[in-house]
């Protein structure tokens, strides 16, 4: 719409210029043609860059997406990392207990000996060894002695021993306390940043849809997204390995109406023509969205090859599974993609979870079914 408004005010322009042209003498007429070729070069410019404005919005989409997977991918493993800390603190602290109440009962014993020491004084072991009315009986006490010293040395050598032990236990805890606080920061960190670019997504598509000349760019974004969607599977369907013999229980078309659903959600949108009620466009929906939360798994409907598992411009993360005689199952806004381009997949494996990404009204789940090129109503082949 801008574009246009701009070269109709050229055309005018161009026009009311020309007329006063013939109108002025000869002498300033190269003025004129030179004045008009800079005010045509700077209509040029400005429709150049609102154009190119336009044409950045699903760039710039896409850009966040990206950016809100990583930051999701580090708050994943902030949280583990955090969680680890926490249960490792959990355990230091753990042994430090058991070592103070081994390091307490040991303390206990050693206090009880040196009491038994102080009543019987300084001489008391010789009065008991030498207070023997026999040999044999001498020669026992002096063990009985021996094995009581033996006993006190070892109760001294445990007592530092665990004492040693509760020291480094101690020193591990506050290591892994100090630990605990640092991937609680960093958690707290990417969760931040997260939000801030989720933020983002939201300000920039508030601002799309307030800008009817945006908006609008952003439906021709979404055809042309579509289109290069099409020519993607129309290319994958001429170099398609996969024959009708090669599939489970007969070949793809044969399982129309029983498919398994991929996720288990509402469709939050169908198949098929959709008017837009503010300013009348009109868009053909190639597949179905359902509501979905953010994890929630997503399913092979049928036994297939990944032909392509990644980023799509307008659909975010995406699977495309070959199904055979050129049948297509396209899943889309994802999230965590667990399959890889090659492998072979069997009716309800799992091969993502699901996301928003690409998606323009939050956590969403996109799905086609497609012979070749041609979009198919899912709803025609789902039970």
């Amino acid at each position: 719409m801008v574009s246009l408004v701009v070269a109709v005010s050229v055309l005018l322009l161009f026009s009311g210029s020309v007329a006063q042209a013939e109108e002025e003498p000869e002498a300033s007429e190269g003025g004129l043609l030179l004045e008009l070729r800079e005010q045509i070069l700077e209509a040029r410019e400005r429709v150049g860059e609102q154009e190119q404005k336009e044409r950045q919005i699903f760039a710039r989409l896409e850009e966040i997406d990206r950016k809100v997977d990583a930051l999701t991918r580090q708050v994943a493993k902030a949280k583990r990392a955090a969680d680890s800390a926490r249960l490792a603190l959990r355990e230091s602290e753990a042994g430090e207990a058991k070592a103070q109440a081994m390091l307490d009962r040991t303390r206990e014993a050693m206090s009880k000996r040196v009491v038994g020491l102080y009543k019987t004084g300084e001489v008391g072991p010789l009065r008991v060894l030498f207070s023997s009315n026999s040999l044999p009986e001498l020669i026992s006490r002096a063990t009985f002695l021996r094995k009581l010293l033996d006993h006190d040395s070892e109760l001294v050598e445990r007592f530092k021993r665990q004492h040693r032990v509760l020291a480094a236990l101690r020193a591990e805890a506050q290591k892994r306390a100090r630990l605990r606080d640092e991937t609680a920061r960093q958690l707290e960190d990417r969760n931040i940043a997260l939000s801030l670019e989720r933020g983002t997504k939201t300000e920039l598509l508030a601002v799309v849809r307030s800008d009817r000349s945006m908006e609008r760019a952003m439906l021709v974004e979404l055809e042309r997204a579509a289109r290069a969607l099409e020519e993607k599977l129309v290319a994958l369907g001429e170099s398609s390995r996969l024959g009708a013999s090669e599939l489970d229980d007969g070949n793809f078309e044969s399982l129309k109406g029983s498919l398994p659903t991929p996720v288990r959600a509402e469709t939050s949108s169908r198949f098929g023509l959709v008017v837009d009620a503010e300013f009348g466009t009109e868009t053909f929906n190639k597949g179905v969205e359902f509501k979905v939360s953010l994890g929630d798994s997503i399913r092979a409907v049928a036994f297939g090859e990944v032909r392509y598992s990644g980023w799509f411009l307008g659909y975010g993360k995406i699977v495309i599974l070959d199904h055979g005689n050129q049948y297509f199952t396209v899943s889309g806004h994802l999230a965590d993609i667990f399959v890889e381009v090659g492998q072979t997949v069997d009716q309800g494996d799992t091969l993502a979870t699901a996301g928003e990404s690409g998606s323009l009204t939050g956590p969403s789940f996109y799905f086609e079914v497609r012979r070749g090129g041609e979009p198919l109503d899912p709803m025609a082949w789902l039970q």
